[in-house]
């Protein structure tokens, strides 16, 4: 039994073989739709990656509390100036401080972890190398927040960050361009005018500098890291600088010069970074925050507050949308190429007409014919699953290598795509099949 339907399996292959161009022709709609499905699931599925790797740069359940400005308080020159930007104003506030990060960290009981951010660029000096850096001001929990781990030494200590002592934490391109041939656990390093002591390392990250930066987060490996007191006590603090303890908006530079103050920032802090336990309690938190900044800064709106995790899951969820759309468009493309093999079929019946009767004629059942011209509408959609496959990973890297987009082959799309062509070749290989064989003997060998 199984003889007589290998023969018809065989009998078909020639009949693919003997007619090559019309056979690639029809597999082409195959071949493009399961290529198609593979390159648009590999385009969805490096969006996921690409959004899961970012949320893990932000950090989970946090939320970020950062300063805008208002120009009408800038470039105050005098007293007169100053009460007509005060009257416009209506109200003033004294910007994002350390004092809104403590009120936050003592009233808001969803908080999980808090840190200031502060941020000044210059050069570190040191043993004669000279190279531009970061130095961001923060606390402890700023590397929990971020998923931050020491390589070596450790972190501040409860006395250090009190006191603003002038220690720091290097990142890995930092230790490995100023420290290749020595530990820097104990060294020195001066940025700008203070000698900084190394206490730790950190671990080298893998984020590429483009994810940090699409991210909105800094990359570690290449920022020098100070807690918030040595960085207001020794470097910045817009707060003291804006002072009228300064002597009505006088700045005084480090070299003894003085020149009216036009500083746009009022703000102590670049940023507050708040980690919630639980992320059910990111939208209620981010409500408390903003009644209770507002309270704090005198009614005035100068400052914004971000999810960045929820931002991000919004984009994910819009890129879904998306991909669906693209692989339902390949989808039909594939069903478009099964629609073709069916003409194909019903065109290749009517041609062999006569083959059919004189195969009928000789002994062939009814089951033989059907099982010739399925395995034909089989093997041709099959080899245009195989095909489709080797494009659609092709096509794929040619997308991440010239358009810049991140594409992740994964096996399930392989499957998916190989399954559904060779399903539509059995289901649009059904039809001609049945009538191939409905085809009476006589009137077949009659056919001209």
């Amino acid at each position: 039994m199984f003889d007589r339907y290998f023969h018809d399996i065989e009998i078909a292959i020639e009949s693919i073989l003997s007619n090559k161009l019309k056979s690639i022709l029809t597999a082409l709609g195959i071949i493009f739709g399961t290529s198609a499905v593979i390159s648009m699931l590999a385009i969805g599925n490096g969006a996921q990656q690409e959004i899961l790797e970012q949320i893990k740069i932000v950090g989970v359940n946090n939320i970020v509390i950062t300063p805008s400005y208002d120009s009408s308080l800038d470039n105050i020159e005098n007293d007169d100036n100053s009460k007509k930007s005060k009257t416009k104003k209506g109200k003033f506030s004294p910007g994002l401080t350390m004092k809104d990060l403590k009120a936050i960290k003592q009233v808001i009981p969803s908080v999980n972890k808090i840190t200031p951010k502060i941020v000044t660029n210059s050069f570190i000096v040191q043993n004669g190398k000279r190279i531009s850096a970061k130095v961001i001001g923060i606390n402890n929990d700023y590397f929990d927040v971020y998923n931050i781990n020491i390589d070596k030494g450790n972190r501040f200590n409860k006395h250090q960050t009190k006191e603003g002592m002038p220690i720091c934490i290097i990142g890995s391109n930092i230790s490995s361009k100023i420290f290749s041939n020595v530990n820097p656990i104990n060294q020195y390093i001066k940025f700008d005018h203070v000698w900084l002591k190394v206490v730790g390392v950190l671990k080298k990250s893998e984020v590429s500098s483009s994810a940090a930066e699409n991210a909105g987060v800094d990359l570690v490996n290449d920022n020098v890291f100070i807690p918030a007191q040595t960085m207001l006590l020794r470097y910045k603090n817009n707060a003291l600088i804006n002072s009228k303890n300064l002597g009505g908006g006088f700045f005084f530079s480090f070299s003894g010069s003085s020149k009216k103050s036009v500083s746009k920032n009022r703000n102590q802090l670049d940023k507050i970074i708040v980690q919630v336990k639980e992320t059910e309690q990111l939208t209620t938190t981010t409500e408390v925050l903003n009644r209770m900044l507002l309270r704090r800064h005198m009614e005035v709106k100068d400052f914004e507050i971000s999810v960045p995790e929820l931002l991000l899951k919004q984009q994910q969820r819009t890129k879904d949308i998306f991909n669906i759309v693209l692989g339902a468009i390949a989808g039909i493309s594939l069903i478009v190429g099964g629609i073709g093999i069916m003409n194909i079929m019903f065109a290749t019946v009517m041609e062999r007409i006569k083959e059919i009767g004189i195969r009928l004629a000789l002994g062939a059942k009814k089951a033989d014919i059907i099982a010739q011209f399925l395995a034909e509408a089989i093997l041709i959609s099959v080899s245009g699953g195989l095909i489709g496959v080797l494009c659609g990973v092709v096509f794929s890297k040619l997308i991440t290598k010239f358009a810049g987009i991140l594409t992740i082959i994964s096996p399930g799309s392989i499957i998916v795509a190989f399954g559904v062509s060779a399903i539509i070749g059995v289901i649009f290989g059904i039809s001609p099949a049945k009538r191939a064989a409905q085809k009476d003997p006589i009137e077949s060998l009659r056919y001209e």
